[in-house]
């Protein structure tokens, strides 16, 4: 009689996949005072004078600019602040979000 050696397979481990990121984009308009876009940044999203300042002449000379990259959920809350932190003082300041590539 043969003898057969048979050898356990490795079990494949599961790894946790990491969440998709979402970019918070803030888009220019040429109504809201950029006093105001600092003040929020500085609110909603906790920069510096100096970072928030950064983003909103970014985002006046470009068009838009890219504020901070959260998991969806914490970027579409962020987002929604902003926006209705602009809304609430009667400005059109509008923040987006986007799936980073």
């Amino acid at each position: 009689m043969t003898r057969t050696t048979v050898t356990p397979r490795p079990q494949a481990k599961t790894r946790t996949e990491r969440p998709k990121l979402y970019k918070v984009i803030l888009l220019n308009d040429d109504f809201t005072p950029r006093d105001f876009v600092v003040t929020v940044l500085k609110g909603v999203f906790r920069m510096t004078e100096g970072e928030a300042l950064g983003v909103m002449l970014t985002a006046h000379r470009r068009g838009a600019c890219v504020v901070a990259v959260y998991t969806r959920e914490v970027a579409e809350t962020k987002a929604q602040q902003g926006t209705s932190a602009g809304q609430a003082a009667g400005y059109p300041l509008t923040f987006t979000t986007e799936r980073e590539e």
